[in-house]
């Protein structure tokens, strides 16, 4: 055939010539038939199937904007790929026109300035490995194949967010083009709407071609590892969890994780697939320093072992991929909750007891610490008290265990609603979670709208966590 049929955004289609595409698009183009199709439409979360209708592998600024111009003229779908890696499959879509960022992964450190500018295409590692030659750090995520634009436009939390903020907190500028073909260059005092909406609007005003972040001193080392309790002491282990990083600095974190235990090394082979409760930490500062400020958390309990010790930063900001590994089926269910109570020990010790699967587990990220000096208002990022962000992620091989896995989730999610703050990370939103959005972002959600209709009225922008204009 010389054409290629595309999705419409008002729900119709239209067929392109094939000449004319190769006319109006720059970059590799990547149809069904192309030999690379199957892997690049591959997502992180194997439960997502889309098919589109064209890919095109941008290299330049220059292709981003032909794409988008591309999209807008013949009014069709339009999707971006960073890393692939958000859950609700935001990355493609069936039929439309996906820009994928594989191929633009440069990450450009002036460690004199203290600033690094990083493409959209770029993983937490590909910026990791280049910020540690100097001893800097981005805060970024925990999972080292993320990629660094997804993570930053949702807000973005991790092993040093409590020392150094959000991830869009250390955002410094962005150029990226809008749904009129411009590309534009952003920060606090140039188009300073647009720089605001984006630190947490996720992928609702444009395309990001470049980010510019502040770095922080911090490596090579850090003091990580994990300790491993039976799951049997959950109620004491995590009351006293609780009361000791009341009384921790900002250099520490430490979250809580709940699952049947992997085949750990320094663990025990009769824990292996038992129910375990792990205190996982990171001290960002000095390691005689970290040992004394995490000696209360690795007091707490009669644990069954211990890994804790100096390691290089990129080892632990990468130490939970072999258990987030890409193509397993993966759902989410979130909330913010103030306080780790009886009843949500008790709700989470149910859940547990019943885990659907091998590879589910609940997660509690502790947040506070520097991006609680941040105000609410200064970024989309609706809630910067002290909080847990609770991650009931379900994950699972077989299709057959969809419906199971996905109740499971729903059900604790459900049961912990009471006890929620009424916030939600939305890089943590599922693709059935989609009227969520005022939830998501509160007493934001109304500038962000009226920053969406300014600049992109069409809503062009709406493959995403949308935000309709």
């Amino acid at each position: 055939m010389n054409t290629i049929c595309f999705q419409k955004m008002d729900g119709t289609t239209v067929e392109i010539d094939k000449s004319d595409i190769k006319k109006q698009l720059s970059g590799e183009i990547i149809e069904p038939s192309s030999q690379n199709y199957d892997q690049a439409r591959a997502l992180w979360n194997g439960m997502i199937n889309k098919l589109p209708s064209l890919i095109v592998r941008v290299s330049t600024e220059q292709d981003v904007v032909n794409a988008v111009n591309f999209a807008r003229i013949h009014g069709i779908l339009l999707a971006v790929k960073s890393g692939g890696h958000n859950i609700a499959g935001k990355a493609l879509v069936d039929g439309g026109l996906v820009v994928d960022f594989n191929a633009m992964t440069d990450v450009k450190v002036n460690h004199e300035q203290l600033t690094v500018k990083v493409s959209p295409g770029a993983t937490l590692a590909d910026l990791d490995k280049a910020t540690q030659q100097f001893d800097l750090v981005v805060p970024t995520g925990i999972n080292s194949t993320t990629g660094i634009a997804g993570l930053t436009l949702g807000g973005g939390f991790g092993w040093t967010t409590r020392k150094f903020g959000l991830t869009i907190d250390s955002l410094r500028s962005a150029k990226l083009v809008i749904a009129s073909g411009e590309l534009l260059e952003v920060n606090a005092t140039q188009h300073s709407d647009l720089f605001w909406a984006i630190r947490g609007g996720s992928s609702n005003f444009g395309v990001v071609t470049e980010f510019e972040f502040n770095l922080h001193k911090a490596g090579p080392e850090v003091l990580a590892g994990m300790v491993v309790h039976p799951f049997a002491d959950v109620k004491h282990v995590l009351t006293q969890y609780q009361t000791a990083i009341n009384n921790s600095p900002d250099e520490l974190t430490c979250w809580v994780v709940m699952r049947k235990a992997p085949p750990l090394p320094f663990l025990p082979e009769e824990w292996h697939g038992k129910e375990v409760l792990v205190l996982a930490m990171c001290y960002t500062g000095d390691i005689a320093e970290g040992q004394d400020a995490t000696a209360e958390i690795r007091n707490i309990g009669q644990p069954i072992a211990e890994a804790i010790g100096p390691m290089p930063f990129v080892n632990w900001q990468a130490a939970f991929d072999p258990l987030l590994t890409e193509g397993a089926r993966n759902y989410w269910k979130s909330h913010d909750i103030s306080k780790i109570n009886d009843d949500v020990i008790s709700q989470i010790e149910n859940a547990v007891q019943t885990l659907p699967s091998d590879e589910c587990e609940i997660f509690l990220a502790h947040l506070s610490g520097a991006m609680t000096k941040v105000a609410p208002q200064e970024t989309p990022w609706l809630n910067r008290e002290t909080h847990f962000t609770m991650n009931v992620h379900t994950r699972w091989q077989d299709p057959k265990d969809d419906e199971l896995c996905r109740q499971w989730a729903r059900q604790l999610h459900a049961n912990l609603t009471p006890h929620s703050m009424g916030s939600i990370y939305v890089n943590f939103i599922p693709d059935d979670d989609e009227n969520c959005m005022a939830e998501a972002y509160g007493a934001n959600y109304a500038r962000l709208k009226s920053i969406k209709q300014q600049f992109d009225p069409a809503n062009l922008f709406r493959i995403n966590h949308n935000i309709v204009p």
